[in-house]
């Protein structure tokens, strides 16, 4: 109920852009599970040259939407699909936008994947931790 209650509080611009990533969590949530990770890169990879980066505060309010939506959907929406909904989110927009693939390795573990995106040099989702992985692949821009 504290959820529903928080969200009817907020403005409709912000009400909007929470509804927007919510959806684009769900879309990239149903896409990674149907979707061969050949079909998905395709996707993300699809040219936006020429595209300008997203503002610093537009970048920001992104970086909110997406996160305040993850926590709260009833579905796992980790860096892959949080990454996912923020490439499409910049797309739509108009910005250009890159999706980061990385791995490492960790002790007594198998191989851990992450997935960040930026738009130019601005860091949208999953960027704080991305030192630690190795870049495998980047898609867009």
């Amino acid at each position: 109920m504290g959820a529903a209650r928080t969200f009817l509080r907020l403005g409709w611009r912000d009400r909007a852009l929470v509804a927007e990533a919510v959806l684009l969590l769900g879309a990239a949530s149903l896409a990674i599970w149907l979707l061969p990770f050949r079909t998905m890169a395709s996707i993300a990879g699809r040219g936006d040259k020429g595209r300008a980066p997203a503002e610093p505060a537009e970048a920001k309010r992104l970086r909110w939407g997406i996160t305040a939506a993850a926590r709260r959907v009833p579905w796992r929406a980790v860096c892959f699909q949080q990454g996912l909904a923020a490439h499409w989110m910049l797309r739509r927009r108009g910005h250009a936008s890159r999706l980061h693939y990385g791995a490492r390795t960790e002790p007594q573990s198998a191989l851990k994947a992450h997935v960040w995106v930026r738009s130019g040099d601005t860091d949208i989702v999953g960027c704080d931790n991305a030192a630690d992985y190795a870049l495998l692949a980047t898609f867009g821009d």
